[in-house]
């Protein structure tokens, strides 16, 4: 039973949280892999991205919630985010027409973009910040659990409960959806094979007759879509407060990195290795160890390697370790 009981201690606080933030992690990484595999850069604007993505579906939910629009058990954001992925596609691509298609065609630097880039963040997060404010906001809406703990306890007789939350739920189904519908579309359509095309060699792609302006064009289009769903299950799953997205850019370059900058089933990989090593070097391992532990040896303190509040210089411990040992990242993308 004291099995049982730590089985089901770590499903509920480690292994279910760390999938769902892993998926998050893994979306908002294939953007960033995405425009360094096409584009050529790091986009440090890619936070703030999600951000004003998930600020345009949290005032869509909100006015849909207004009129008494709802999807019964599940958030009403899933019918606000079409909404936000179109506003995040205006907003890259007027930032490309007005801004990284200057430097393109000076053919810059990369690391000037990446300069441009930073500047973009922030203005992106004055905007937000201005919009919506910079306080938490709530847009959840819906059954809060799929399993509840005390539905758990009453059908299983065991002292500890599994909670699953509609949005971890969601954040799973979708990201599994999503991750398909991109290799389906990078591998089977002709769009797709341009932009692999374009990542591989852009001078042969070029004389191959691929026009490189509908690739970026492209390439800005599901930057948008996947940074806009990456935001919304965040912040659905935590809560949707700007400034938030900017601190998770470095969990997702970490991701980025580690699994391969440049290589999309690498960001997939390199996302849920940040998200389990972020939350099983912050949890306190006590509640566990209580039940697999005889009594003479429980554990007195709380067993908790790093503070929460400290959980963001995991990623960058690892980026760093990653920087130093393997350049390229698990699955060889690009050397950073």
């Amino acid at each position: 039973m004291d099995l049982l009981n730590a089985i089901v201690a770590f499903l509920n606080y480690v292994f279910v949280p760390g999938v769902a933030y892993g998926s998050q992690l893994a979306l908002g990484a294939l953007g960033v892999t995405l425009v360094y595999g096409i584009l050529r850069f790091s986009n440090f604007a890619h936070g703030d991205t999600m951000a004003l993505g998930a600020m345009a579906t949290v005032l869509v939910t909100w006015l849909f919630q207004s009129w008494g629009i709802s999807l019964g058990p599940l958030p009403t954001a899933l019918l606000a985010l079409p909404f936000g992925i179109g506003f995040a596609i205006l907003l890259l691509l007027f930032t490309d027409r007005t801004v990284y298609k200057f430097y393109r065609e000076k053919k810059a630097k990369p690391v000037i973009l990446v300069i441009v880039s930073l500047g973009i963040t922030f203005i992106y997060n004055g905007v937000t910040r201005f919009i919506i404010g910079a306080d938490d906001q709530n847009f959840f809406d819906g059954q809060r659990f799929i399993i509840s703990a005390r539905e758990f306890k009453k059908a299983t007789g065991l002292s500890e409960g599994l909670s699953f939350k509609t949005t971890q739920g969601i954040t799973i189904i979708t990201a599994i959806i999503v991750v398909a519908l991109l290799f389906w579309f990078l591998n089977r359509t002709r769009a797709g094979k341009s932009m692999r095309a374009y990542s591989d060699n852009e001078d042969l792609a070029l004389l191959s007759g691929i026009n490189p302006e509908r690739v970026v064009m492209i390439t800005w289009m599901i930057v948008a879509t996947l940074a806009t769903i990456a935001g919304v299950l965040y912040g659905l799953d935590k809560s949707f407060k700007p400034f938030t997205y900017f601190q998770l850019l470095l969990p997702i370059f970490a991701a980025a990195i580690v699994g391969g900058l440049g290589n999309p089933i690498g960001a997939i990989a390199g996302g849920f290795v940040i998200a389990f090593s972020e939350v099983t070097i912050t949890y306190a391992w006590k509640k566990i160890l209580v039940y697999l532990m005889p009594d003479s040896l429980e554990p007195s303190g709380l067993v908790q390697l790093m503070s929460t509040d400290y959980k963001f210089a995991v990623s960058f411990v690892i980026l760093l370790i990653v920087l130093l040992i393997k350049p390229t990242g698990l699955f060889k993308g690009q050397s950073t």
